[in-house]
């Protein structure tokens, strides 16, 4: 009898510990669920990321508050923002599944080697210059991850980051921000690119132009608020003057066209012109009186620390990035 009733305490025990790790699964689910309504204000923007039915989102936080015996978050007509006790399981909620991603992650990678997805934003300039090479790259690091690459303006970019939408991002001229980890990158230099003339020889070089010439000039330039076009008109307005804006065009691309097309002048980095397309359909002129360069750094959420993959990628941007700009 001591033998068999021994027997059935250990089935109960393991019928139990059974219970309390389906539970924790639960629990876990619950807690990403909270996390990210929690971070993008809403419940309708989180079950669109999560890809789960709004409706089943808000019975499992709810049953978390349930159980929790505490409002984690106050509903309003314009979405949702965490309580005193929301805010507090928000920062341990994210510590505790970064935790669970990087004992996932370490797992894979003893198994086969980094995996995971890793959303990159960059700006169209940067994206002509390091799409490929920095692809081709990742294949060869990391063969068993994923790099998704998007094209961007850096103020929609910052906010990709915030919303958990972008893991890594190259923003221009970017200022501390709460939530944002930034670091610097290189400094490119901005030059004047004009059309060539026909019959013009790529040599002897043209000399450099002086900022405040380069402002009488028509310029087919971005639209606010384009990092490139804020610099332009700051650095402008520092000497007292202001752009001549011929076009206001998104797109490096169409910016080159209308360009070569005889609408105007540009003002961007070397590399835009370099991985034209015709680069010899351009004259590209340094700029002086201040000389116009623009800071690249690397952006990442300082809310959700990195996975190793992120980090391994931060690491082949960086390189790359210096190799090339």
């Amino acid at each position: 009898m001591p033998r068999l009733l021994r027997h059935y305490q250990l089935e109960q025990t393991d019928i139990t510990s059974h219970r309390l790790w389906q539970n924790s699964l639960m629990d876990l689910k619950q807690l990403e669920y909270f996390v990210r309504v929690a971070e993008l204000g809403s419940f309708t923007r989180a079950a669109l990321a999560l890809n789960v039915a709004q409706p089943a989102l808000s019975r499992q936080i709810r049953l978390l508050e349930v159980e929790l015996r505490q409002n984690l978050l106050k509903r309003n007509g314009r979405g949702a923002s965490p309580t005193e006790a929301g805010q507090l399981l928000l920062e341990h909620g994210r510590g505790i599944l970064h935790q669970v991603e990087r004992a996932r992650e370490e797992l894979a990678r003893a198994r086969s080697g980094l995996t995971g997805r890793v959303a990159l934003g960059l700006p169209p300039s940067v994206a002509r210059v390091l799409t490929v090479p920095l692809t081709r790259a990742f294949r060869e690091k990391m063969p068993d991850a994923h790099l998704s690459i998007s094209e961007g303006l850096s103020a929609g970019m910052q906010e990709s980051l915030l919303s958990g939408r972008l893991d890594i991002a190259l923003l221009y001229n970017a200022t501390s921000t709460t939530g944002l980890e930034l670091s610097a990158l290189v400094q490119e230099e901005l030059w004047l690119i004009q059309p060539r003339p026909p019959g013009l020889q790529e040599d002897p070089p043209p000399p450099a132009i002086p900022l405040k010439e380069v402002s009488r000039l028509p310029l087919v330039i971005p639209s606010r608020p384009n990092a490139i076009r804020m610099h332009v008109e700051a650095e402008m307005a520092n000497i007292g003057c202001r752009p001549e804006v011929a076009l206001e065009i998104d797109g490096v691309t169409a910016i080159l066209e209308l360009v070569a097309d005889g609408a105007g002048n540009a003002i961007l980095s070397r590399n835009a012109v370099t991985r034209s397309i015709k680069p010899s359909a351009f004259v590209t002129r340094p700029i002086s009186e201040p000389r116009m360069s623009i800071q690249l750094s690397s952006a990442v959420s300082s809310q959700r620390p990195s996975t190793l993959t992120q980090q391994a990628t931060l690491n082949l941007i960086r390189d790359t990035a210096r190799q090339l700009l």
